[in-house]
């Protein structure tokens, strides 16, 4: 830890609900999906957790994109100890996102670029009927009203289970009439 810096320090002491239950709660609220990709994997919260609660089913990949290589050697090793059905992509989110297209239902992130960032990286997939799925803190209005309008995507917000005031930020693709297309 100290190290490679996964988490940060003042988190420690609140390890499982900050960041493990946090982690876990996108596999509940999207039980559905079996194919993730996690954006700036870091300590894999939370892709590597829903990779390991995903194990069971056969049809399950979580893609972890990270940069950093000495994370990505942990989330590597992670992965081989626990049997998680995980892919590292060790590199630039930019260059290891775009050939996943078609390959991937969800879209996850967590602690690491605003909204509307995460959506231009994202806007591929989501055009493609991906769900991106990203979890904010309690400053999550203001990332909201940062994002362009744009027809092509509907978002909506759901209450964190493990912080009343942080969400779980939907963006999906919506249909000819505005509304979402895959929560019809």
């Amino acid at each position: 830890q100290p190290r490679i810096n996964l988490i940060s320090g003042p988190t420690m002491a609140a390890l499982w609900t900050r960041h493990f239950a946090d982690s876990a709660q996108l596999f509940e609220t999207f039980p559905d999906i079996s194919r993730w990709v996690d954006l700036g994997s870091g300590a894999g919260f939370p892709g590597m957790v829903l990779a390991i609660l995903l194990k069971p089913r056969a049809e399950a990949v979580v893609h972890l994109i990270e940069s950093d290589q000495r994370k990505a050697a942990f989330l590597r090793a992670v992965s081989r100890e626990t049997g998680a059905p995980a892919i590292v992509h060790v590199g630039r989110i930019e260059s290891e996102l775009p050939p996943l297209i078609g390959q991937i239902e969800g879209i996850c992130a967590r602690a690491l670029a605003p909204l509307p960032r995460l959506v231009d990286w994202s806007r591929e997939h989501l055009l493609k009927n991906a769900i991106g799925v990203f979890l904010k803190g309690e400053d999550w209005r203001g990332e909201l009203t940062g994002l362009t309008p744009e027809s092509s995507f509907q978002t909506r917000s759901i209450v964190s289970r493990t912080n009343a005031a942080a969400r779980i930020i939907v963006v999906e693709k919506a249909d000819s009439n505005g509304t979402s297309a895959t929560s019809r």
